[in-house]
C-alpha cells in the first residue's frame, strides 16, 4: 500500500479528499497546522476525521502565521458575514491568508520526503470557493513541478511527486455526495470561520454559507451544530 500525505484542516473538503486518498489505495499521513488561526475548533475536528479514516499517522504542526497578520482569520478584522454570492466571487476576500497553500505545502512536500511518498493531497476547490488565489489548478501544477526542482527525491529520480487535488472542479454539492458514497461523517468536520465559544458555526460567514448551500443542492442535512438552532 503506498503512503501518501494528506492536508487535513478539519474542514468538510479536506476529510472528503482523504476519504477519496483511502479509497484509491494510500495509506494516509494527516498533517494539520496549528498556525493562530481564530480558534482552534478545526484542530479537534481535524483529530475526529483522522481517527475515523483509521490514519497512519496524524500529526499537527505549529507554526505562527498570526506573527504577519493580513488576514481575518489570523488577526483582529471581522469575519464577513452575509454576503451575497456576488460578494464572495468578486475579489480575494479579507479571510485569505498570505500564503498559507504555499507554507502547508511545502511542509507536506517536506513531510512526504522524508516517508518516501511521492503522493500529496489537498481539498482545494476552485469552483465553489472564496477566491483564493492558492485553490487554482494552475498553482498546483506550479507547485508540483516546484517539488520536483527542489528535492533531492526529485532531482535524483527516486520520487516524483505529484499534488492531488481531486475535488478542484467540483461544484460543493458534488463534494458532499462523493464523501456521503465514501462514508465521510460530515458531523465530524468543522467549517466556520467565526464560531461561538462553544464551537457551534455561525452560519453567516462565506465558509458557513457556502456549505449550507452544498448540502441544501446535494438534498442532504448539514449535520454541523449551527448557533441559535
Amino acid at each position: 500500500m503506498p503512503s501518501a500525505v494528506v492536508l487535513l484542516s478539519g474542514g468538510l473538503d479536506s476529510a472528503t479528499t482523504a476519504a477519496v486518498a483511502r479509497a484509491e489505495g494510500f495509506a494516509l499521513y494527516a498533517l494539520s497546522f496549528d498556525y493562530g488561526q481564530r480558534h482552534l475548533f478545526e484542530l479537534e475536528a481535524a483529530e475526529r476525521v483522522a481517527r475515523s479514516l483509521g490514519v497512519a499517522r496524524h500529526v499537527t504542526v505549529k507554526i505562527d502565521l498570526a506573527q504577519f497578520g493580513g488576514s481575518a482569520l489570523v488577526g483582529s478584522a471581522e469575519v464577513p458575514k452575509d454576503r451575497s454570492e456576488a460578494a464572495m466571487s468578486a475579489g480575494i476576500p479579507i479571510t485569505y491568508v498570505p500564503a498559507r497553500n504555499t507554507v502547508f505545502l511545502s511542509l507536506a512536500l517536506g513531510f512526504a520526503e522524508t516517508l518516501g511518498a511521492a503522493d500529496i493531497f489537498l481539498g482545494v476547490n476552485a469552483v465553489d470557493y472564496s477566491g483564493y488565489p492558492d485553490c487554482r489548478p494552475e498553482y498546483l501544477g506550479a507547485f508540483e513541478r516546484l517539488a520536483n526542482l527542489a528535492t533531492k527525491a526529485g532531482v535524483e529520480g527516486t520520487l516524483h511527486f505529484k499534488i492531488h487535488a481531486p475535488l478542484v472542479q467540483l461544484t460543493k454539492a458534488e463534494i458532499i455526495q462523493l464523501g456521503t458514497r465514501l462514508g465521510v461523517d460530515y458531523s465530524l468536520t468543522h467549517s466556520c470561520y467565526d464560531p461561538t465559544p462553544a464551537g457551534e458555526s455561525c452560519g453567516h460567514c462565506d465558509s458557513c454559507q457556502i456549505r449550507l448551500r452544498g448540502f441544501a443542492e446535494a438534498g442532504l442535512a448539514d449535520p454541523a451544530r449551527y448557533a441559535g438552532k
